[in-house]
């Protein structure tokens, strides 16, 4: 909105031209985000408190996480919220790839928001039913795609596929393309769901994954650069910069109030529309692969459940003492904070292998 309001008037107030910078605004719409967040997380964590909307505890989980029951849920509004107020005030809104990224936010977020509301409120422990919400992330995702498949970027890369370390396109999908990328987008947004499980975890991981992703975005839209590091150049790439430094500063305020031990839990209000928000960036700056590598972290915990499920399926024995992996190693005698910060440690690590395979050929 401000980008709208102020731009216009560069020609009469110099200093004003800064708007028309990615880096500027990417900048303070971080600045905007992480400081709703630390002003309005409080009182929005008291006003779930007073409607009761608490967290249910798995039963057959580690018996440490019992003291968390009565924790409130549905911290992702806070996170939303603060993205899209940020967003309202430094996004360019006549970027088509910015708007496709904000509704897939939003439907995911009440997609997420009324599976709350059902375990909260309903008292119905497991909330909608697994084929339901598969199905509804399946329409929006496809929803998406389609979106990005019919009005792609200028360069018309949307259907091809690029690898790490692989400076050009190993292979046009075509078709194809669409349902790969309806399967990438809804793999992350359960994904980091299934992370969402110890104090700070997922909102730590998912923080390493956007300012990733915000750096990618970046080089992607500027032409000299992409060029350069002979990568695809997405001209409408640059403007998710601004989105993913606003949700990197939301996600840096939530982890104030989420680390252990957490004053909130995100919920699946949060961790859907995260987790798809992740997927769309992908999928736009044709990074699908890529995202195997940087959200590693993620990947290994939707694997671990997958495993878990399909060995005691098969074999009737269990890999792993619990699934998904973080409370495998919590019940091996790791503590809660050890395992979350060792998990942010490999996100980390993640993250630079995914940079290096920058210009590397």
């Amino acid at each position: 909105m401000l980008y709208h309001l102020i731009l216009p008037l560069k020609e009469y107030v110099s200093y004003l031209r800064l708007f028309q910078y990615i880096t500027f605004r990417s900048a303070y719409a971080a600045l905007t985000a992480l400081v709703i967040v630390l002003i309005f997380g409080n009182v929005v964590i008291l006003w779930l408190r007073r409607l009761r909307l608490k967290e249910s505890i798995r039963d057959d989980g580690p018996i440490t996480h019992k003291n968390k029951a009565g924790t409130p849920t549905m911290g992702g509004l806070i996170i939303l919220g603060a993205v899209l107020l940020s967003i309202l005030l430094w996004g360019n809104f006549t970027n088509h790839y910015l708007i496709i990224l904000i509704g897939t936010t939003i439907l995911l977020g009440i997609l997420g928001f009324v599976d709350d509301y059902i375990k909260s409120v309903k008292k119905q422990k497991d909330g909608i039913t697994a084929k339901k919400k598969l199905f509804f992330q399946a329409l929006i995702a496809a929803l998406a795609v389609l979106l990005i498949y019919f009005f792609p970027s200028e360069d018309q890369h949307a259907t091809e596929l690029f690898i790490p370390f692989v400076n050009e396109a190993i292979i046009d999908m075509s078709w194809a393309w669409v349902l790969f990328a309806i399967i990438v987008i809804i793999g992350s947004t359960n994904a980091v769901n299934l992370t969402d499980g110890l104090d700070g975890l997922a909102i730590g991981s998912v923080l390493i994954v956007t300012g990733t992703l915000a750096i990618m975005t970046y080089l992607s839209g500027h032409v000299k650069i992409a060029n350069y590091l002979r990568i695809p150049y997405i001209p409408e790439s640059a403007e998710l910069t601004v989105f993913l430094a606003a949700l990197s500063g939301a996600s840096l305020g939530f982890l104030w109030f989420n680390c252990n031990p957490a004053s909130v839990f995100m919920g699946d209000t949060g961790s859907l529309a995260l987790g798809g928000v992740i997927g769309v960036v992908a999928i736009m700056i044709k990074k699908e692969v890529f995202l195997f590598i940087v959200g590693g972290v993620f990947v290994l915990e939707a694997l671990s459940v997958i495993v878990q499920v399909t060995s005691f399926k098969m074999r009737g024995k269990r890999v792993l003492k619990m699934s998904p992996l973080h409370h495998h190693f919590e019940l091996s005698g790791w503590s809660e904070q050890k395992v979350v910060v060792r998990m942010w440690i490999l996100g980390i690590i993640l993250a630079i292998l995914g940079l290096s395979s920058l210009k590397i050929l």
